[in-house]
């Protein structure tokens, strides 16, 4: 068994974050725009200026995530595509799904959007886990 290689974690984190802020952009900037302007103004909010950056980064931290994730997992469950997948599910129910389901019990923002976001949550976090760990190769 090798030891993590955390130049390929962040590398193919890199590309798992490029792969997840796609995702998200569709999904809220182009598809959701205009519920999210929708549920600011019923908060009596507007989306701060600097919070589009912020979740790019974001983005880019939890690809690195889930691919750190896989490095741990792959030893014990093996390389490849079954392991990734399986990496970007756990970690979609830790860092999406639980999280969406306060948020709706909160009523911040409408079910429906809420249902859609964390859907395509998992796709997206599926997808970035396996073009994220094609990169990853471990130390000898």
């Amino acid at each position: 068994m090798g030891k993590i290689n955390w130049a390929r974690v962040i590398l193919g984190g890199l590309l798992a974050g490029v792969v997840i802020n796609i995702f998200e952009y569709v999904t809220n900037g182009v598809v959701l725009k205009n519920d999210w302007e929708a549920a600011m103004k019923a908060l009596g909010r507007e989306m701060p200026a600097h919070a589009i950056p912020i979740f790019i980064v974001g983005s880019f931290l939890a690809g690195i995530g889930v691919v750190a994730l896989y490095a741990l997992a792959r030893p014990r469950c093996g390389p490849g595509v079954k392991t990734a997948a399986s990496c970007g599910f756990f970690y979609w129910v830790f860092a999406y799904a639980l999280c969406n389901v306060g948020f709706g019990a909160m009523g911040f923002v409408p079910l429906r959007m809420l249902v859609i976001g964390t859907l395509v949550g998992l796709v997206e976090l599926i997808l970035a886990s396996i073009a994220g760990a094609a990169v990853y190769k471990e130390q000898a």
